[in-house]
């Protein structure tokens, strides 16, 4: 059986864009490049000193740049510029957002390379990425209300993963899609056709460390997950890598949650509402699964400022409904 490409699958899917003129298409394939090329690079990062290691700087959450974190944001922003139809890009390493094309007519919110603090130790880290329409006029600069949309308004979103193997996931609002790449001739391929949440998981994703740091609702809803109940088949199996694109995959194939609750350190929760929240929630459910703040639905949540946080549940849907219970009985 002959395997699609990638590209071949963006020109057969072209009704996934309407009204683009190709625009969507072009923005994929910027993102498939600079994925191509970070992944080289994440691929030999024991033996290339240049891009291992901290970086001396940090981002506008105060936390350690690393070398790769900043040639990451520099491929996907170049990579972006040159399709010549992005107006802007919101990147979690850099403070403020970034003017592109006044003509362009999408925005880019992204985390050039999420868990990169795991690059040292080699395990898997990745891009998330997500697109809008920009909402101000063409034709003039980039507006910060551009960026500040809620994640109904997305149009695609998307992750690379950079593990035993390279994989694209994405969306478009028509299901979810993965690809695997094959760096002997430089082609993603499907791999993963429309993928979705298996009906019941079994697996949570949390840094238990947190255990006592968080709420009452969510410590019992550990505890839920650690009981002995054959009818439920639990108890469930713990399993937390430290990189979010790292355990959200595994759980969207696995089938589990994913939390990242409020903590004493963090009230407000520590994951990015535009640049990693917003994307894994159109995916989730396109996917068929439920993200939530543990109340409400995230991609509802009308963003105030770029670097927004907030405590994050994600997964099947069933799971993030019963922390949803009982995070709701304990107020």
């Amino acid at each position: 059986m002959k395997l699609k490409t990638l590209g071949e699958f963006i020109i057969d899917r072209q009704q996934d864009f309407p009204g683009s003129s190709g625009d969507l298409s072009r923005i994929i394939s910027a993102i498939r490049l600079a994925s191509k090329i970070v992944s080289q690079q994440v691929n030999k990062a024991g033996l290339a000193k240049h891009i291992l290691g901290g970086a001396g700087t940090e981002n506008i959450q105060g936390e350690a740049q690393q070398k790769l974190d900043v040639y990451a944001d520099e491929r996907f922003i170049e990579a972006l510029n040159n399709r010549g139809n992005v107006c802007g890009i919101g990147s979690e390493e850099n403070d403020d957002y970034i003017e592109l094309n006044k003509e362009g007519k999408y925005i880019i919110l992204m985390d050039p390379l999420d868990g990169s603090s795991n690059i040292d130790v080699n395990v898997s880290i990745g891009t998330i990425f997500s697109v809008y329409r920009r909402v101000s006029e063409v034709g003039k600069p980039v507006e910060l209300r551009d960026f500040l949309q809620a994640g109904v308004k997305q149009v695609a979103a998307g992750y690379v993963l950079y593990g035993s193997s390279t994989m694209m996931v994405y969306t478009t609002g028509n299901g979810v899609n993965g690809f695997t790449y094959d760096p002997g001739i430089g082609v993603f391929f499907l791999s993963h056709p429309d993928m979705k949440f298996p009906d019941q998981g079994k697996v949570y994703s949390m840094n238990e460390g947190n255990f006592n740091k968080t709420s009452e609702g969510v410590r019992e809803y550990i505890r839920y997950c650690q009981e002995v109940d054959k009818e439920t088949g639990r108890p469930y199996t713990g399993r937390y890598i430290g990189s979010l694109v790292a355990d959200f995959h595994r759980n969207l194939i696995k089938g589990g949650i994913y939390m990242y609750p409020a903590t004493d350190s963090s009230p407000n929760g520590k994951l990015r509402l535009l640049y990693e929240c917003n994307p894994l929630a159109f995916l989730t459910e396109q996917a068929g699964g439920r993200a939530s703040d543990g109340e409400k639905r995230i991609m509802e949540i009308e963003p105030t400022h770029l670097h927004q946080r907030v405590p994050y549940f994600v997964g099947n849907t069933e799971m993030v409904q019963k922390v949803e219970e009982f995070i709701k009985n304990e107020k």
